[in-house]
């Protein structure tokens, strides 16, 4: 049995504290008329793919987990009869999921299905809405939606991760490259060889803690629709205008507006989780765009400064942590413990999750979305989710940072469609 990754360790030790399950949204246009038949499809695909057939075993408080394989079983598919549901309701009962976080010594992942689902974006006729619901610990959201892409019948394969031996007695040693590599940087970053690090905001009402009801909420549009270099700038423009007027009628300044980005890091893959999250500015004050130019160069500085030698040695060395000292490291986080600076106002997580070639029995993918989770720091985040031609942005509130989150998703509508 192979161990979890430090990181991958941290993110199953972090989810007792902060809930950390990712749920993928997909939907189908139409209903199978065997939904049994297309269930079975799907689990036999399971089967054949082992890094979907795990569970965690952390049984010694010295070592770090491990990962071990478990049947696939009937209590990974959940099927759940809402009525005559639209395509809110589901959206509101995935919001209750995240009360039912995974216990990964029991299972990494399991299946929602929403049948005979009504108003499905892009969807003219009754639809299936299914979820899937992941542990953090078993991978990140570029891998998730690989594995969930296997389940829907995408060719290929996703292979384990294999992580080194570990030897704690490396530490010292990796410790040492880390602290040259770190002085070397820091005089890369005096010659403007490289970024430096971005600046920290102040909190605004966007980071309250969660409280009160937490809603989701999703905006589908086509690719071509959104403008823009990319995606994922073209929505974090919509986003500046959208949260800088609505924070700017709660009573906030949001002048110093910037968002918490997850970008994958480079390199070789050594875990399941391979993602570092940078703070990027969103310049409210500027028109749309050199917003957008100002938003795209921020992301290439943090591009440029994750590939700095100096980030591939912090992340060996802490990949050489003693599991005792980790484990204990995440004892003594305090969730309700305030900071009045943070990386962002609110996070963008953005994920293309391939072509449209995903089925589900008979019935083809036509959208899908994802809703990262909240945390103390963070009561507003943002996915960004592509199939095909399809973009999905989606927001997961809660009503103690955004007030009226309808009112907010309105915003970021007309945004989207300003030129």
């Amino acid at each position: 049995m192979r161990r979890l990754a430090a990181i991958d360790a941290q993110n199953y030790w972090m989810s007792s504290v902060i809930p950390n399950d990712q749920f993928l949204l997909y939907g189908f246009s139409g209903v199978p008329t065997q939904l049994e038949d297309a269930l079975r499809d799907v689990r036999q695909r399971a089967r054949r793919c082992p890094e979907l057939g795990l569970q965690i075993r952390d049984d010694h408080g010295l070592r770090y987990p491990v990962w071990e394989p478990r049947e696939i079983g009937d209590d990974q598919f959940l099927v759940h009869d809402l009525g005559d549901p639209g395509f809110d309701d589901c959206l509101a009962a995935v919001a209750a999921l995240a009360d039912h976080q995974l216990d990964a010594t029991r299972v990494t992942w399991r299946m929602h299905v929403f049948p005979r689902v009504r108003d499905i974006p892009t969807v003219t006729d009754m639809g299936t809405v299914i979820v899937v619901q992941v542990a953090h610990a078993l991978a990140d959201g570029g891998r998730s939606a690989d594995l969930a892409g296997l389940m829907f019948g995408r060719p290929g394969e996703v292979r384990a991760v294999e992580v080194p031996r570990l030897v704690t007695a490396r530490l010292p040693w990796r410790a040492a490259q880390a602290a040259r590599w770190h002085r070397r940087l820091v005089r890369d970053e005096e010659s403007d060889r490289v970024p430096r690090q971005a600046d920290s905001r102040a909190a605004l009402r966007s980071n309250a803690a969660p409280a009160g009801p937490v809603s989701l909420r999703t905006i589908v549009r086509s690719r071509d629709q959104l403008g823009g270099p990319t995606v994922t700038v073209a929505v974090l423009a919509a986003v500046s205008a959208a949260l800088a007027e609505h924070l700017r009628e709660l009573g906030d300044d949001p002048s110093d507006l910037g968002a918490e980005v997850p970008m994958a890091k480079a390199g070789p893959r050594m875990a399941n989780n391979q993602f570092g999250n940078v703070g990027v500015g969103l310049y409210p004050m500027l028109d749309r765009d050199t917003r957008i130019g100002r938003i795209g160069q921020d992301l290439a500085q943090r591009r440029r400064r994750a590939q700095h030698p100096a980030m591939l040695a912090a992340s060996r060395a802490y990949a050489a942590t003693p599991a005792p000292l980790l484990r204990w490291g995440v004892t003594q986080f305090d969730s309700s413990q305030r900071s009045p600076t943070v990386t962002g106002n609110t996070v963008v997580s953005s994920v293309n999750r391939g072509p449209a070639d995903l089925r589900f029995g008979a019935t083809p993918v036509v959208m899908t979305a994802g809703y990262p989770a909240l945390s103390p720091m963070m009561g507003l985040t943002h996915g960004v989710h592509g199939v095909g031609d399809t973009v999905a942005l989606s927001v997961h509130a809660a009503e103690s940072a955004v007030g009226d989150i309808d009112a907010y998703v309105a915003r970021l509508e007309r945004a989207l469609t300003s030129r």
